[in-house]
C-alpha cells in the first residue's frame, strides 16, 4: 500500500517546527540532521540542519519536513495546505487553540455548512493548514 504524507521544507527552522507540532499532535518524533551523513555536508556551520524528520502520531498520521541548506534555493510555502480532518469537536478546538498560538487565522474555527467544525491558518511557521472536525 502507497503512503501520502506532507513533506515540508523550511531553511532552518525544521527542528523546532517540528517539535511544535509533536507538542500539538503527540506522537513519536525521529529527527537526522545533516552531519549524521558526512557525504551531505557542505558548509559545516549547517551541519546540525535537519536533513529528514518524521513525525508519527498515535493516530497513525505522518508529517515530513527537512530544512533547505543556504546553498539550495528556498521558496516559503504557498499554494497548498496541510488537511486535517476526521477528529472529533473537543479534538479540532484542541488542535486549533495551538497550531493558531502565533499564528494567522484566515477563516475562523466555526460550524461549517456540511457539519462539524472548519477553520483555515497560517501556523508560526508559515505552514497553511485546514482543520475539520466531524459533526458530533
Amino acid at each position: 500500500m502507497a503512503n501520502l504524507n506532507p513533506y515540508l521544507s523550511f531553511r532552518d527552522d525544521a527542528r523546532q517546527a517540528m517539535e511544535f507540532y509533536q507538542s500539538v499532535l503527540g506522537g513519536e518524533l525521529d529527527i537526522n540532521v545533516f552531519s549524521e551523513f558526512p557525504d551531505m555536508v557542505q558548509d559545516p556551520s549547517q551541519a546540525d540542519l535537519v536533513m529528514h524528520a518524521q513525525l508519527t502520531t498515535p493516530d497513525g498520521l505522518v508529517l515530513m519536513a527537512s530544512d533547505t541548506p543556504s546553498m539550495m534555493t528556498y521558496e516559503k510555502p504557498q499554494g497548498f495546505s496541510v488537511s486535517l480532518s476526521g477528529t472529533d469537536a473537543a479534538t479540532t478546538r484542541d488542535v486549533w487553540a495551538k497550531l493558531s498560538e502565533g499564528g494567522t487565522v484566515t477563516m475562523p474555527l466555526d460550524n461549517a455548512p456540511w457539519g462539524g467544525l472548519f477553520g483555515m491558518l497560517v501556523d508560526r511557521f508559515g505552514v497553511s493548514w485546514m482543520l475539520n472536525g466531524d459533526p458530533e
